[in-house]
């Protein structure tokens, strides 16, 4: 068997790519490089951290209109690598000087998190491992 490959891309489902876009573009610091409305759904998709892709889709009819909760079968958050817990730091730093709120970095015996929120209220995370 091969080596099981990694996560390619992610795409998040959002109620308004007007007010997603421009959150997203910030919290990257970078334009997209795919913005196509296909026809059945329109798409902005990122790439981030060399090969991934990370995605917003918006459907013309979303089959249920509530906000995100992890607490429902599908997604429970999506989480960014990060090297240590001083780059870990450095993105609280990030997202207060972004407006962004956020849970402050939480120490666990198999890592450290820095939880916060997307418009849409997915849940989202920096994560680095124990040191």
């Amino acid at each position: 068997m091969p080596e099981f490959p990694a996560i390619t891309h992610v795409a998040l489902t959002v109620t308004d790519l007007g007010r997603s876009v421009p959150w997203y573009e910030r919290l990257f610091e970078s334009k997209a490089v795919i913005d196509e409305d296909t026809g059945s759904f329109h798409h902005v998709v990122w790439l981030i951290g060399g090969p991934t892709l990370v995605g917003l889709h918006q459907f013309p009819e979303l089959s249920d209109g509530s906000a995100f909760n992890e607490r429902r079968v599908g997604l429970d958050h999506m989480a960014f690598a990060c090297s240590d817990r001083t780059e870990l730091e450095q993105w609280k730093a990030r997202l207060d000087e972004l407006g962004i709120p956020h849970g402050g970095i939480v120490d666990a015996g198999y890592g450290s998190g820095l939880s916060f929120r997307d418009p849409d209220n997915i849940a989202l995370e920096f994560f680095a491992p124990p040191s």
